[in-house]
């Protein structure tokens, strides 16, 4: 019998938004938590220069030195950057403030800004995890496009409310260029509804709406608008952690179970 390992396959999932206050970071990190709680290996990327995730995780962004931000400045070793988290199987790279000047910083020190940058550190970063996830900054930027160019599909999270699918039809476009020219195996893994309240008409009308304009393409279980999941963010905790019985968290393992049965099919699909 051979000793040799089997290679991983890493799922690559950019966590992307065109705009602000939809649950991307939340999403983000309580996918990557549950994902995790189910024996997946995770390692979760902040491209975001508020630092959402460092803070959604116990960290504090604001005192830590080595950051997402120094992955575009070609580390020797990037898996350096890594950090532990609290939880089993789940590991993070944190983002700051810095990452805001980060092109600025780049053109100072004579580095031209490349929509290819991250995708060789990622692929290194990658090796010995099933899931990689990245969470975007909230518009389609050179992080944004840095993440797309990196990963293998991206997840779109969107708010129940007005003109929200406007800003997916937007996202979709911009991934449309992407498949089209730097990132030809780049999929979307799926449309997210969040802060879904099942007692609002609006949130039932755009639930509709959405299954209408991206047939096949929306997650069948919405998260719902919870105390619980804004108190996770104000403690640092994960909500599969602080509230394990709690609607968010039913809500965000329903979507771990989809994304691992869509990762199955898409390896059965390519063994053909």
């Amino acid at each position: 019998m051979s000793n040799a390992k089997v290679k991983i396959t890493p799922e690559i999932i950019a966590v992307a938004s065109q705009k602000g206050g939809v649950a991307k970071t939340t999403t983000a990190v309580n996918l990557a938590s549950c994902l995790a709680d189910y024996g997946k290996k995770v390692l979760l990327i902040d491209l975001d220069p508020q630092g959402h995730c460092g803070r959604a995780t116990g960290f504090d962004p604001e005192l830590l030195k080595r950051t997402s931000y120094d992955l575009f400045f070609h580390p020797q070793d990037p898996k350096k950057l890594i950090r532990r988290t609290s939880y089993k199987n789940f590991d993070l790279i944190t983002s700051n403030y810095k990452l805001a000047s980060l092109e600025l910083d780049m053109l100072a020190k004579k580095i031209t800004p490349d929509y290819g940058d991250l995708k060789d550190t990622v692929k290194i970063l990658s090796e010995g995890y099933e899931y990689v996830l990245i969470d975007c900054p909230p518009s389609v930027s050179y992080l944004t496009i840095n993440a797309l160019a990196s990963s293998t599909s991206v997840l779109i999270p969107v708010q129940c409310e007005y003109f929200a699918l406007e800003a997916v039809s937007r996202v979709i476009s911009a991934i449309a260029n992407i498949q089209h020219g730097i990132n030809p195996k780049l999929d979307i893994l799926g449309i997210l509804l969040t802060m879904y309240d099942s007692r609002s008409r609006l949130s039932t009308e755009i639930l509709t709406e959405a299954n209408d304009l991206f047939k096949g393409k929306v997650f069948g279980t919405p998260i719902p608008r919870t105390i619980s999941l804004s108190e996770c963010q104000l403690k640092g905790i994960p909500i599969n952690h602080l509230r394990p019985n709690s609607k968010g968290t039913l809500a965000y393992k329903v979507l771990a179970r989809d994304v691992m049965e869509y990762v199955k099919r898409k390896k059965e699909e390519d063994n053909q």
